[in-house]
């Protein structure tokens, strides 16, 4: 049975890359958690956004599980943001290359699959 209270989530670009610096970036996160909000699958309580990571607190909602929400944020936001270097930007492009299996372009990344705790209950 999955666990729900709120929690504390971070998610870092991969290598670190400043791709969050430009304010549109940072819009589209925001985009995406007030999506979550209105959707009814997240209560959100607090968040930080720097030029490589985001912090966020959170409270994924009963009948949503946790892996779901962060999987479909985190794929989502990285989507779009691509898209908007690929259309606007395509000349920067190739300065996010990352030499990763699985991608050639960085994504926010939940630390927590890095194997750090990226994902903590917060304590009363």
């Amino acid at each position: 049975m999955p666990e729900h209270y709120p929690q504390f989530f971070t998610a870092t670009i991969l290598e670190w890359k400043p791709l969050l610096k430009q304010d549109k970036y940072k819009a589209l996160i925001l985009e995406s958690l007030a999506f979550l909000v209105r959707q009814g699958r997240i209560k959100l309580y607090g968040f930080t956004i720097m030029i490589n990571h985001i912090h966020l607190v959170w409270h994924i909602q009963p009948l949503y599980q946790r892996e779901d929400v962060q999987r479909d944020f985190l794929k989502y936001t990285s989507q779009q943001i691509k898209k908007d270097l690929e259309k606007h930007h395509p000349a920067v492009l190739p300065h996010f290359l990352v030499n990763a299996k699985d991608r050639r372009y960085p994504r926010l990344t939940d630390v927590s699959r890095a194997g750090n705790m990226g994902t903590q209950p917060l304590k009363r």
